[in-house]
């Protein structure tokens, strides 16, 4: 029996209880981890409110997708991996499947990777999806490289502060978009070059003042909605406007009639594109890794919870207050 989390009906932090459940061993094609750590993210607590682009199919349902641990047991046809090494998990499999929200979990070893030398198991849990999230994005698909700008919003989340450093890395320019001053002097001191306060600063006056008029070379918009068409107008000739969270929860817009650009690239983004594609995964892993081994990487964890305090951990998640990751350890 392992302790883990479970929601027996769609809501709020409230819902969620730690239960003991039976793991088994696992099957083909799987692994059963040793949970130390998981990260939390923003599209588990929209799982589990029935907000996400994936509906929960049955109840008592799991939760989380990304965990640091250490490995239990291997299934038949696994390959590469043994009881005994440190592994974290990655977003590359449906929440109705799997859940590492628990002790102990079976997940898809196409999941899982090694966690490299010297990273613990909090750091182990909140690495692969920011910085994944940021390569797959910035990188991948929009070709982000030394010179460009690159503006984004949400900045302040583990995924923002992981896209200023990405930028940083391939030698762009990041400037930082936050709706109040709070949180400004915490995004210059984690990199970013400029920060824009858009409750009382022109997004568009500051960004085109900062590239001397060519605008950014991508967008990256985790907020969407009808602001959609103030952030297209940064937006370099041949940039790219990218949208990988919709925070605003409203419907979004495309903005090229609006301003006169029919050629505005603009695109949605999930990590998904990155992690359930076996090349692509095999390069953001080496990536994030090499980003690692150098110090170029830091996640920034903003507090971390015992598993038994799961609800607050959500609450906290939901609070839009932390800077960087939410953390749950899984004390033993």
């Amino acid at each position: 029996m392992a302790r883990t989390v479970l929601f027996h009906e769609l809501g709020g932090p409230e819902v969620l209880r730690v239960e003991d459940v039976p793991v088994g061993d696992p099957g083909p094609g799987e692994l059963r981890i040793r949970v130390d750590a998981i990260g939390l993210n923003r599209a588990e607590a929209l799982f589990r409110s029935g907000h996400y682009i994936e509906p929960v199919k049955r109840f008592p349902a799991r939760l989380g997708a990304e965990a640091a641990g250490v490995v239990e047991a291997v299934g038949e046809g696994v390959t590469g991996f043994r009881p005994g090494q440190p592994v974290s998990t990655v977003p590359a499999f449906s929440q109705n499947d799997y859940g590492v929200y628990a002790e102990t979990a079976l997940v898809p070893a196409a999941a899982v990777l090694h966690r490299p030398e010297g990273v613990g198991a909090v750091e182990g849990a909140a690495m692969w999806m920011p910085y994944g999230t940021a390569y797959g994005a910035l990188v991948e698909v929009g070709g982000l490289g030394p010179g460009d700008t690159l503006v984004l919003n949400a900045a302040s989340s583990s995924v923002g502060l992981a896209a200023i450093q990405v930028a940083h890395r391939v030698g762009a320019t990041p400037i930082a978009l936050t709706r109040t001053a709070a949180k400004k002097d915490a995004l210059l001191k984690a990199g970013a070059a400029e920060v824009v306060v858009t409750d009382d600063e022109d997004v568009v006056e500051r960004v085109r003042a900062a590239t001397d008029g060519r605008g950014a070379r991508i967008v990256f918009d985790a907020v969407a909605g009808p602001g959609v068409t103030e952030l297209a107008r940064v937006v370099a000739d041949g940039g790219t406007l990218l949208v990988y969270g919709a925070l605003s929860g409203q419907p979004t817009p495309y903005p090229g009639v609006e301003l006169g650009l029919p050629a505005l690239n603009m695109r949605s983004y999930t990590v998904l594109e990155a992690t359930t594609r076996p090349e692509r995964l095999r390069r953001l892993e080496a990536f994030v890794a090499s980003g690692f081994r150098t110090g170029a990487f830091s996640p920034v964890v903003d507090r971390t919870f015992p598993l038994e305090d799961i609800v607050e951990a959500h609450r906290h998640l939901e609070s839009n207050s932390q800077v960087g990751k939410v953390v749950v350890t899984v004390p033993r």
